[in-house]
Order: structure tokens, then sequence, then C-alpha cells
């Protein structure tokens, strides 16, 4: 068989697919956002959140207020337009024809906007946590400039005011391309709060509905997941990842699963442990321990005496 002949009927063979198979072809007149913008944006947001650090000429001898005012203005025209994109492309969308979606992006990118000041704010204390976690840090601009952990910080946050306004595609092409760079893994659906700090990163896992409190320190393979996820889309929007609450440090490879699972404040999981049950405030929790527990399918660390 000739090449022509070979690629006229592996061409035909595929062309039947597309006509057969509507996910392939994708939705008839309309673009999903595009990828490298969205990288290009969070390009756009490091050097706004942290300036001088990422080869930005732009404002060597420049009025801080003029520099912050064209950033934004390229910032809100990028963001506004592959939110257009994403909601008018998305299943629920009724508003492809008459501008609305423009519209209601544009809505989105200003209170997008006006949660950058707090933003900047979180990840500077982001900056302090990494710091003064880390005896190796020898200062925080080395914790800015090189650290995987605050990279995948920093993506959560921005892709997390997105996820909460309910912009599709765009906060989980921002979460996977960081977990490209570094190998850790932030859902944006899940909360963080003020002072987090991830150590070393690669292996992280954090899932949608995981909650975490302030000055929460984890160390690399950590996972905070679903027990099961056999039920596929059935569990949507239902309370599947772990609670852990202030002051908790989870040490490598422990994984700690489920929607119930509550770790209390001011406790310590040591490295390579397997939680299913909440483990009470100021517990050291050690799969080192001697007594533990059984379950079907699963073995549970003993948690040892309150701290």
């Amino acid at each position: 068989m000739s090449d022509f002949e070979i690629i006229r009927q592996v061409g035909a063979q595929i062309a039947c697919h597309y006509k057969n198979n509507e996910l392939l072809r994708g939705r008839e007149g309309r673009r999903l956002p595009d990828r490298s913008v969205i990288i290009n944006l969070l390009k756009e947001l490091r050097k706004l959140m942290f300036p001088g650090y990422f080869l930005d000429s732009e404002m060597i001898g420049r009025d801080p207020d003029e520099y912050t005012e064209d950033r934004l203005y390229n910032i809100r025209r990028l963001i506004s337009e592959q939110i257009a994109l994403a909601i008018s492309y998305g299943e629920d969308c009724n508003c492809r024809d008459d501008g609305k979606c423009v519209e209601k992006a544009k809505e989105i990118a200003g209170e997008f906007l006006a949660q950058l000041p707090r933003i900047q704010m979180l990840l500077l204390k982001d900056v302090d946590a990494g710091y003064d976690g880390d005896p190796a840090a020898q200062d925080k601009e080395s914790v800015i400039f090189s650290y995987p952990g605050l990279y995948a910080i920093f993506v959560y946050r921005i892709a997390h005011e997105l996820y909460t306004r309910n912009v599709p595609f765009i906060p989980r092409i921002m979460t996977e391309y960081a977990h490209s760079r570094t190998g850790i893994d932030i859902n944006s659906g899940a909360t963080i709060g003020e002072y987090f700090f991830i150590d070393h990163g690669t292996g992280v896992v954090i899932g949608e509905t995981t909650e975490i409190g302030d000055h929460v320190k984890l160390y690399q393979g950590v996972t905070l997941g679903a027990l099961s996820t056999r039920k596929g889309q059935a569990l949507r929007g239902t309370k599947r990842h772990p609670t852990i609450e202030d002051n908790v440090t989870i040490y490598a490879n422990s994984t700690i699963l489920g929607g119930e699972t509550v770790i209390g404040h001011d406790s310590v999981i040591s490295g390579n442990t397997f939680i299913i049950t909440s483990v009470p405030a100021g517990t050291k929790a050690s799969s080192d321990l001697p007594a533990v527990r059984l379950m079907p399918q699963y073995e549970v660390p003993y948690y040892g005496d309150n701290i």
C-alpha cells in the first residue's frame, strides 16, 4: 500500500470519528480559552505581585503608581477576553449572541482585580511562612524567586478567585500549569488560610473540597484526598476532602482522606501516616506507634496522647 493510500485510509477513519463524536469537534462556532494566553497572564500577575524579581525591565526608573496602572490595564484586557471565551463555551451560558458574556466577563474581571491587593498581602504572609519554616532559606528573596511551593500557592490563590466566581476552564488550566512545573497539585476549589507553607513540595495533592486553616505546613508527598471516587460525577458538590485546622504540620508522604475527616488544631502528623478518621486537637499521630486499629481494607494509625 502506498503512502497516499495509507494516509487516505487513516484520514477517512479519523474523519468518520469526527462526524460520529461531537466531543472531538468541540462546540460549533465557539472557542475555548487560549492556554498560552492564560500562562502569560500568570506571568503578568507574578510581575505585579512581586515586581523586580522576574526580569521586568519596565519597572526600572518608573513611578510605582504608573507601573501598576499600566500592568493592570493589560491584565484586565487579557483576563476579560479569556473569561468571555470560557463562559461563552460553557454549557450553562445563554448569552452567546447578544454580548452578555462579554459584559459578564468584564464584571468578573473587575471583581478579580479588586481582590489583587488582598491576594498580595496573603502571598507576603506565605513568604514569611516559607522563610520562618525552613532553616535552609537564606532570605525571603530566595523564597519568592526559587521555591516551587510558593509558586504553586501563588497560582492557587489567583485561580481560586476565578473558581469562586464560577469561571470554567481557566482555574484548572492555571493550577495544572503549576502542577506541571512544580509537581504540586492544588485544586482551585480548596480553601486555604494564611501563612501556608509547602516544603519541598513534589507529590503534594490537595483536593477540591479541602479546607486548610492558618499556619499550616505540609511536606512532600502529602495527599489530602477523597476516600473513594467510584461514584464519579454523583459526588460533585459534596465535601469529599479533609479539613485541616490551624497550626497543623503534616510530614512527608502522609495521606489524609475523607470529607468528614478533621485534623484538629495544633496537631502533628508524622510521615507515612494513613488517616481516614478525625484527629483531636493537639494530637501527635504516627504510624510507628505500637497500637494500630484495623478497618476493612484500611490500616489506620493509632493516635497518640495529646501534646
